[in-house]
């Protein structure tokens, strides 16, 4: 691929923005975006394989770093060893699991919790030191907050936990801002667990209930990130992006 940064003059240019969960997913299309503005884009994933696959994607120079983000200590080491950054963006997470309150294991739900929620609030903890004036943080969570379905009780209850901790972040590290994207169901490795066909069939049946009669890719949610890096009047905000689906 050849070196996009050279010739944008995008609003990112001289920036870096890192990305954790960005070697694929909303996160990968993130740090393309942002890369097309003219960033220094960083990825960070679990997974250095992943990463490797993602950088083919991304101008020359950005760089990559496999880490574990529950891992409190290899959070902090990996931003000692950033240094400066302009922006931070957080999509990391596994697929969820939809069940029953009933039928859910206690543990298995408090799991979940690690990489979605602690996750985020380990990385802002470590980060904020390093970020330069004028810099912001965009988090993830989604629409599942505002309008669950049946199955959702983990999900919503991140969502909702996200939000929180983002209007929270707001106030207390003022005046850097911090806000939130809230996706709704999006064509990402998230759903690579279910048959190829029963999956089409759910994008397409949620797909044509949507007021915009389709579900969004990627690239399509990354451009709400990028918004948020961009908006310098708006901190504490949560941005849902759902094709409508909280009006259905």
């Amino acid at each position: 691929m050849k070196d996009q940064t050279s010739e944008n003059k995008g609003f990112l240019t001289g920036k870096r923005v890192v990305v954790l969960g960005g070697s694929a997913g909303i996160g990968l299309a993130t740090a393309i975006a942002a890369s097309q503005e003219g960033a220094e884009v960083i990825i960070v994933s679990s997974n250095q394989q992943r990463i490797d696959k993602a950088l083919e994607q991304l101008p020359k120079g950005s760089k990559g770093f496999a880490v574990n983000l529950t891992d409190e200590q290899q959070v902090k080491e990996l931003f000692d060893k950033i240094g400066p950054l302009d922006h931070l963006v957080y999509t990391a997470g596994e697929n969820l699991v939809i069940k029953t309150l009933q039928d859910m294991p206690i543990a298995e739900a408090k799991r979940f919790f690690e990489l979605r929620y602690w996750g985020a609030l380990t990385a802002v903890k470590y980060a904020t030191p390093h970020i330069n004036t004028g810099g912001s943080i965009v988090l993830t969570g989604g629409a599942a907050s505002v309008r669950p379905g049946k199955g959702w009780s983990l999900g919503a209850s991140i969502c909702a936990g996200m939000e929180g901790f983002t209007r929270a972040m707001a106030v207390e590290l003022a005046p850097l801002r911090v806000n939130m994207v809230a996706p709704g169901l999006v064509k990402t490795d998230l759903w690579s667990d279910m048959a190829v066909t029963d999956r089409d069939t759910m994008y397409e049946q949620i797909g044509n209930q949507l007021p915009v009669k389709f579900i969004a890719e990627a690239a399509d949610i990354a451009y709400t990130y990028i918004y948020l890096m961009r908006q310098t009047y708006s901190t504490g905000q949560v941005i849902i992006a759902d094709g409508g689906h909280v009006l259905v």
